[in-house]
C-alpha cells in the first residue's frame, strides 16, 4: 500500500492509523502546490481530486477521504483496537465522532489556510474554530480519549487539526482539557513516529 501525504497536513491522521494498526505501508510525498508526487508524477493521475490523503491498495484501487481511509485501516487489523467493531453501536459513535471532525472542525480550521481570505473573516472563522474547541474540550472533561479510555482514528484525526494551532498562536492551554489530551496523543510511540517521518519533529 502506499499513503501519499502532505507533511502535517490532514494525511497525518491515516498516517498515524497505519502505524498504529502495525500495516505495512509506502509513503510517497506530494507538493500539494504543484500537484507532483515526490517521483514527479502528476498528482492528479493518481487523486482527480487533488488533495491529501489518498490511499493506493495493493490492487490497484484508490481510496480518499481520510475518515474512509481511516476505518479501512481500522478493519485491516482489528486486534489493533483503533475503531470498534463493525455493526455495533460504539462504531456508530465513532462515525459520529468522524463526521463531526470532518465537516465542523476540519473544514472551519482548514479554510484558514486559504492564502485569499480576507483578515475580517479569518477573524470572523477563528471566532468559529474557538467554538468547536469549547465543544471538544468540554467532550474530553473526565475522558482520555473521545471515545473514552480507548484511542481511536478519531483522535488520529483530532490531534492532526490540533497541531495546526501553532500556525495561528492558538494556546490549546486556553482549553486545559485539550491541552491534557493532545499531550496524551502525543506521548504515544506510533504518533511519535508518524510525526518524525513526516519531518515535523515530536
Amino acid at each position: 500500500m502506499k499513503l501519499y501525504f502532505s507533511p502535517g497536513a490532514c494525511s497525518l491522521s491515516p498516517h498515524i492509523a497505519l502505524r498504529e494498526a502495525g500495516i505495512p505501508f509506502e509513503l510517497v510525498k506530494v507538493d500539494l502546490r504543484a500537484k507532483k508526487t515526490a517521483d514527479g508524477r502528476d498528482y492528479f493521475t493518481i487523486n482527480p481530486k487533488g488533495s491529501v490523503p489518498a490511499l493506493e491498495l495493493d490492487d490497484g484501487q484508490v481510496l480518499t477521504e481520510g475518515p474512509a481511509i481511516v476505518q479501512y485501516v481500522a478493519d485491516l487489523n482489528p486486534a489493533a483496537n483503533i475503531a470498534p467493531k463493525a455493526g455495533t453501536m460504539e462504531r456508530y459513535r465513532l462515525q459520529e465522532w468522524l463526521n463531526y471532525l470532518t465537516s465542523e472542525v476540519h473544514k472551519t480550521f482548514g479554510s484558514l489556510f486559504a492564502p485569499n481570505m480576507p483578515e475580517e473573516w479569518k477573524k470572523v472563522v477563528m471566532g468559529n474554530v474557538e467554538k468547536r474547541m469549547d465543544y471538544l474540550s468540554k467532550a474530553l472533561e473526565g475522558k482520555q480519549f473521545l471515545m473514552g479510555d480507548q484511542f481511536t482514528v478519531a483522535d488520529g484525526y483530532l490531534f492532526t487539526m490540533l497541531s495546526w494551532t501553532r500556525f495561528f498562536n492558538l494556546d490549546l492551554n486556553r482549553w486545559p482539557a485539550m491541552a491534557a489530551y493532545a499531550g496524551r496523543c502525543c506521548m504515544r510511540p506510533k504518533v511519535l513516529e508518524a510525526m518524525k517521518a513526516e519531518g515535523m519533529g515530536g
